[in-house]
């Protein structure tokens, strides 16, 4: 017999690959929370983030 996760039936996804999402998510929140200026790129494969970019810009005034 075959193990099997649970599913979320609305996108398929299992139990493991939504705790993977939740933990891409908290990483990209922590970032934004310091982050002023810049950018965020994300890196995906097989549906999972696998990178994290981020640019960070510095405005100088006159």
């Amino acid at each position: 017999m075959k193990d099997t996760l649970p599913t979320d039936l609305r996108n398929g996804r299992t139990e493991t690959q939504r705790s993977d999402i939740m933990v891409s998510i908290n990483k990209v929140r922590a970032v934004l929370t310091g982050l002023k200026f810049g950018s965020i790129t994300l890196t995906v494969h097989d549906a999972r983030v696998v990178q994290i970019d981020v640019t960070e810009k510095t405005r100088l005034t006159n």
